[in-house]
């Protein structure tokens, strides 16, 4: 069981990790390697062996195996990332890359996304070697760039030139579950994710004929955009309910005694209540226009005009959307992926599933877990080229009115002391077992 020590490193670790300014804006200026070196060091001092890896200067990996007792069990990946996305200094009660501890709360950029988790996994190491501790399955522990824009300098980098590392690992957990969900009526839900919709990153382009702002023109690029932006944001996606959205729903249905009536899904996420947060953003895919580009001065009608849209799919679905993205956009408007990843499922039934949702259960018995399916993604899509399958395992226990999700990428991000202490301890229990 997690001793004192593991207790105080994770929140030193916490703090000390959000004030090596990992900052990741997506231009390639990130530099990862401070806190890439602050982590091997950390592990080495636990009789480790990590290799710090690089496909561009500065934005450093970290990759270190634990071995196992019996050398017949699949490998278990345990990956966080460490870079964070910016965060405005002016904006904050308290700086961003502080560290502060403060009133029983750590504050600072990467609290919850994902430093927090990193430091789970560096005390949970270093109890292992203090207490002589061996799991059953070999453990790679992975500390990646990159992840908060393509994760090319990261876990594309590590899957796609290092796979020896990951030898042997079948399955990998990471970040977003595990994490006090409260309801407002007094049920705490800890949803474990089994599922990330694909990432469809969109760059629309629509050409037209130049001219003078005054005169009339039919082949105005920025009037087609326009349409096809205003078509995209209006549209109504289908439900399609995935192997994982529907065990999420039956599951909730149960917590609450609803008949699981998936035949009216939008009926039963309006008797879940907030409970429906969960999985309301999983039932269909998405496409969200949020970026736009034309023209350089009013009085002249430009030959081009771009947009952006934020655009996520189930697993399955991808050929739909791309069919749905077509009429759309219509014949005047081209599109293509600026960046693509793929849809994850993960099984609910599965063994690795059971153990996480006990350890939870153990430390918080008045819980409900239940699985669920991101709305975004993480570094588990470059993982499964290497057939890893992927879990959202970062267990927190939170008070009630914290709000877990509008603190990732949000201001004043923060994180309780005795939410990293259950999260090691619940982490602890689940990868000896696991």
């Amino acid at each position: 069981m997690a001793d004192r020590q593991a207790l105080e490193e994770v929140v030193t670790f916490t703090s000390d990790l959000i004030r090596i300014d990992t900052t990741n804006r997506g231009g390639g200026d990130c530099q990862e390697r401070p806190a890439a070196e602050y982590a091997a060091a950390r592990l080495a001092e636990a009789g480790l062996d990590p290799t710090l890896l690089e496909r561009t200067k500065g934005r450093t990996n970290v990759v270190a195996r634990i071995e196992g007792s019996d050398p017949s069990a699949d490998a278990l990946l345990v990956h966080g990332h460490l870079d964070v996305v910016p965060a405005e200094a002016g904006d904050w009660t308290v700086h961003p890359f502080s560290g502060e501890v403060r009133d029983g709360v750590v504050w600072g950029r990467g609290a919850v996304d994902m430093k927090n988790m990193d430091a789970m996994i560096l005390a949970v190491a270093r109890l292992w070697a203090r207490q002589g501790i061996r799991p059953r399955r070999d453990i790679v522990i992975a500390f990646t760039a990159d992840e908060e824009a393509s994760a090319e300098d990261g876990s594309g980098f590590l899957a796609d030139r290092h796979a020896a590392l990951f030898e042997g690992c079948t399955e990998g957990v990471s970040e977003s579950g595990a994490f006090t969900f409260h309801d407002g009526s007094g049920r705490e839900l800890y949803p474990i994710a089994a599922g990330e919709r694909g990432t469809g990153w969109l760059k629309l382009t629509a050409r037209g004929r130049a001219g003078h702002g005054s005169k009339v023109n039919r082949d105005n690029a920025v009037t087609r955009l326009a349409a096809a932006v205003a078509r995209i944001g209006e549209h109504e996606w289908p439900l399609r309910l995935t192997p994982t959205v529907r065990a999420a729903l039956t599951e909730l249905a149960a917590v609450y005694r609803l008949a699981p009536d998936l035949d009216d899904v939008d009926g039963l996420l309006k008797q879940l209540g907030p409970a429906a947060a969960l999985v309301e953003a999983t039932v269909r895919n998405s496409a969200n226009p949020t970026m736009l580009d034309a023209g350089y001065k009013v009085n002249v009608i430009p030959g081009a005009a771009v947009a952006h849209v934020d655009g996520r799919f189930l697993p399955g679905t991808e050929d739909e959307f791309r069919t749905t993205l077509d009429l759309l956009t219509g014949p005047d408007v081209e599109w293509e992926f600026d960046h693509r990843e793929v849809a994850l499922q993960a099984p609910v039934d599965s063994p690795t599933f059971a153990k996480m949702r006990a350890a939870v259960e153990e430390f918080a018995p008045q819980g409900h877990v239940v699985p669920y399916c991101m709305s975004g993604g993480t570094d588990a899509k470059q993982f499964s080229r290497l057939g890893i399958t992927g879990y959202g395992f970062a267990p927190l226990k939170l008070p009630e009115g914290f709000d877990y999700q509008a603190l990732f990428h949000g201001v004043d991000e923060r994180v309780p002391v005795e939410a990293l202490h259950f999260g090691v301890r619940v982490l602890d229990r689940f990868l000896r077992t696991a």
